[in-house]
């Protein structure tokens, strides 16, 4: 699988660390397995022919060589990585996955001696690196648009033939995190995080709430953000955007500007539009954790488009409960919430009049509207809710398993644990001990999981913060 490429401006550099121990000495045996000149020697297999330097100021020359402006990072890296349970491929196999992978990204073609310089690093046996040079022999610049789904393509195409572990399909319901400048930008500023993910939150919780257009863009000017609309000629509204006040570019000249799909793709004003519903009575705790149930109960019969926009409702449902939850238990409600996020999006189409997703829906209006002595009146009634707040994102994920997506089920699981651990700290009891129930799926093709009982215990956990995440090897 082709993880995101990198950018940088030290060709020789690059080399040093791909070719080298590695931080922990965790590389073996670097070596060449491909390059644009299949004669190319290889500096760790034969020094004496060629060196790292020498192999840097190959890449370089054509960049060198341009006479007009170079580009500021010229430096194009990638690595390609199989599955851990994937047999070990032979350097011949990745000589032929590196040739499909620069021709997929547009780095260079088959049979193009006119296109970028490239080579193939391998130093551990599950993956190897791909390193290039922005500029083509001929001077001209390649083309690059869209070379991650390209390269995709190119990676299942090898999946199906050699029997390799197929990887999650390129469905854009992956979270939009923060780039490094977003990240550094914040650092600098002294804040806990970035414009990106404060905006991100704030809009998903008004999105979760709103009634149509016109509450949906009150609840964010309510939020403290700044809101640009963007209207066709005859008024109506077609697209919004979003700032933070004090968020500016340009030696703070203009506002930093991210419109609804930029934050996240179930943010832009269409989907946000899906959620609208019309206002419900005021009721309280106790019937959104009944409504909550019922909802769960329903998506285990829900075919797969139908399912797909009741696990969004759900999404929603968990931001309006961490947006209204106790102090004791909001933060992990919170890590939930953002945690489901990308289980709220299922691939392909989905169906908005599911009996699930109108009853998670009433069940975030109920939240909402309860008095403010029932959101906080008690620890049996958050308790109970948290319950039933379990045994939903459980069955989103068995519903999620049983049509293979992966990362939503993944999502859902991680959703599950916070809330657990949510409900331990609102009192949870111990669960009871005994053999664990399964669920089964139902065998009719886009359906999913069969119904299971009530969730009447949780299982205790330790109350803690959320798990960091892990950092990702270069």
């Amino acid at each position: 699988m082709p993880k995101k490429p990198d950018s940088g401006e030290d060709t020789a550099e690059l080399l040093e660390y791909l070719f080298g121990p590695g931080r922990r000495d965790e590389h073996v045996d670097p070596h060449l397995v491909a390059a644009w000149d299949p004669d190319l020697p290889c500096p760790a297999r034969h020094p004496g022919r060629i060196g790292l330097g020498e192999l840097a100021d190959l890449l370089d020359a054509p960049v060198e060589a341009l006479r007009g402006a170079r580009p500021a990072k010229h430096v194009w890296h990638v690595s390609v990585r199989t599955h851990a349970d994937d047999r070990v491929l032979s350097d011949g196999e990745w000589s032929q996955v590196a040739a499909a992978m620069v021709d997929a990204a547009g780095i260079a073609a088959y049979g193009d001696e006119q296109a970028c310089r490239w080579v193939a690093v391998r130093h551990a046996p599950d993956h190897i690196h791909l390193v290039a040079t922005l500029a083509r022999v001929d001077g001209r610049q390649p083309r690059l648009r869209g070379d991650i789904p390209a390269m995709h393509a190119a990676a299942r195409a090898f999946e199906a033939r050699w029997g390799l572990t197929p990887m999650s399909p390129q469905d854009r319901t992956a979270v939009r995190r923060p780039s490094t400048g977003e990240m550094v930008k914040a650092a600098r500023r002294g804040l806990l995080e970035t414009a990106r993910e404060s905006l991100q939150r704030s809009v998903r919780t008004a999105a979760a709430l709103a009634a149509d257009d016109t509450d949906f863009l009150d609840r964010l000017r309510d939020a403290g953000l700044r809101v640009r609309e963007r209207r066709d000629d005859d008024g109506t509204l077609v697209g919004y955007a979003v700032a933070l006040p004090g968020d500016r570019a340009e030696h703070g000249s203009r506002p930093v500007w991210f419109p609804g799909r930029s934050l996240a793709y179930d943010l832009s004003l269409p989907r946000v539009r899906e959620r609208y519903e019309p206002p419900v009575g005021p009721v309280d705790w106790t019937a959104a954790e009944r409504l909550v149930r019922e909802a769960a109960a329903a998506l285990s019969r829900s075919g797969r488009a139908q399912g797909a926009g009741d696990v969004a409702a759900l999404g929603d449902l968990l931001v309006a409960a961490a947006a209204h939850a106790p102090v004791q238990v909001r933060e992990r409600l919170t890590a939930a919430a953002a945690a489901f996020e990308q289980a709220g999006r299922a691939p392909g189409d989905r169906r908005l009049e599911g009996r699930a997703r109108a009853g998670w829906r009433a069940s975030a209006r109920a939240l909402e509207r309860a008095p403010r002595a029932a959101r906080g009146g008690g620890a049996a009634v958050v308790l109970v809710l948290l319950v039933a707040l379990v045994q939903a994102v459980e069955a989103s994920r068995l519903w999620h398993e049983a049509q293979a997506y992966r990362a939503q089920a993944k999502a859902a699981a991680e959703a599950g644990r916070l809330l657990r651990e949510a409900a331990a700290a609102a009192g949870a009891p111990p669960a009871r001990t005994g053999p664990a129930r399964t669920a089964g799926t139902s065998s009719a093709a886009g359906r999913g999981p069969a119904g299971r009982g009530a969730v009447t215990g949780v299982p205790p956990r330790a109350p803690g913060p959320p798990k960091p995440g892990t950092g990702k090897p270069r």
